[in-house]
């Protein structure tokens, strides 16, 4: 079964539901990948929290332009698969609250920490990015 097609006038037939609606913000995240870019950020702004550490810096007027994001996490927090359900969690975390607190023209990495960051419950993994960014930008 295929979902149902938006009508081209705009309007829906009666008891047909509207195609899914994308739910991202405008505002789209970059993601680190240089090397370099984590070691500026690593000499940086840092706020420790209850489940990630975040590093914070404010780029050069002539770099990059957006809102940019890189994740890590050491084998302290565990096998490959702690690893990767850990930066899966920061993931969702950075596109939930960093288009709205994150601030055009920073980088931000966000450290995994050993269980906290897998095990954490997802509001208040959300909640201590928040607080952090707000830490951060003080």
């Amino acid at each position: 079964m295929t979902p149902p097609e938006a009508p081209e006038d705009g309007t829906n037939q009666p008891g047909e539901t509207p195609p899914a609606a994308s739910v991202c913000a405008p505002v789209s995240l970059t993601v680190l990948q240089k090397r370099a870019d984590f070691l500026k950020a690593a000499r940086a702004r840092r706020q420790g929290t209850a489940s990630m550490m975040v590093q914070a810096r404010r780029r050069a007027p002539d770099e990059a332009e957006g809102i940019r994001v890189g994740f890590t996490c050491s084998k302290k927090v565990g096998n490959a698969v702690s690893r990767n359900r850990a930066k899966r969690r920061l993931r969702e975390a950075a596109r939930a609250v960093l288009p709205q607190q994150g601030r055009d023209g920073w980088d931000y990495v966000l450290i995994g920490r050993k269980a906290e960051t897998a095990e954490r419950p997802f509001p208040l993994l959300l909640k201590d990015l928040e607080g952090a960014l707000r830490k951060l930008h003080r």
